[in-house]
């Protein structure tokens, strides 16, 4: 599902250059649940970002989903982005001025709006927000959002499931019901790729990769 190989990305700054990752080669298969852990500015989020194709290696080669990441336009990364990836988000990144339907309906392209309207309306009574579709993010708790966001990432049944720190602005409680959401949509037979800081959100993962200065230090199954 996801191969990376040899995988380096470099950005230039004043002062030199800053190696975010550093020949990263990992495998992923279809349906597996993969935590990635590692201190702030080990390279987890860039790695993410490349296997979502909202940022491209420096150098080495991504394939997921039997997509060669490199050989797709901007059109064509946008639809397989569309098509085949969920993100969710430390921050949630739902729209202020759209109600909680309408957020996650956003994610749905128009020509399958209809199902799209029908998935989401069944996404949000099973997180518990049924009666919370008509309000506005900024009348939602933490939790609300986040399970939102979720919905969102999820209503078009994507392949793959990127989670980056989905937990990190929640109270207990609340990450135990984020954690259960995506450990329900794995036993579905998703993939899942979640980078977190928080030890108790990976004991749901079948794999624990453990991330050092851009590279991947230790690769342990659970």
């Amino acid at each position: 599902m996801i191969q990376l190989d040899h995988i380096a990305k470099v950005y230039p700054r004043a002062d030199g250059l800053v190696h975010a990752l550093v020949g990263v080669n990992l495998e992923v298969p279809r349906g597996r649940f993969v935590a990635i852990r590692g201190p702030s500015g080990c390279g987890k989020s860039t790695l993410l970002s490349i296997v979502g194709a909202l940022g491209s290696p420096t150098s080495g080669r991504a394939v997921v989903a039997g997509e060669d990441l490199a050989a797709l336009s901007p059109g064509g990364k946008a639809r397989f982005r569309a098509r085949t990836i969920g993100f969710v988000f430390q921050m949630f990144h739902l729209l202020p001025y759209l109600t909680v339907l309408e957020n996650v309906v956003a994610a749905v392209s128009p020509e399958h709006r209809a199902d799209g309207v029908r998935r989401a309306v069944e996404l949000l009574s099973r997180f518990g927000l049924a009666r919370r579709r008509g309000h506005r993010p900024a009348e939602l708790s933490a939790g609300e959002r986040q399970r939102t966001a979720i919905a969102r990432a999820m209503v078009n049944q994507p392949a793959v499931l990127l989670a980056d720190e989905p937990t990190g602005n929640l109270d207990p409680d609340n990450a135990s019901e984020v954690m259960a959401i995506l450990a329900d949509y794995h036993r579905q037979g998703g993939t899942v790729l979640l980078v977190t800081h928080d030890e108790a959100a990976t004991a749901v993962a079948q794999q624990v990769i453990l991330m050092r200065d851009g590279a991947i230090e230790d690769a342990a199954r659970t």
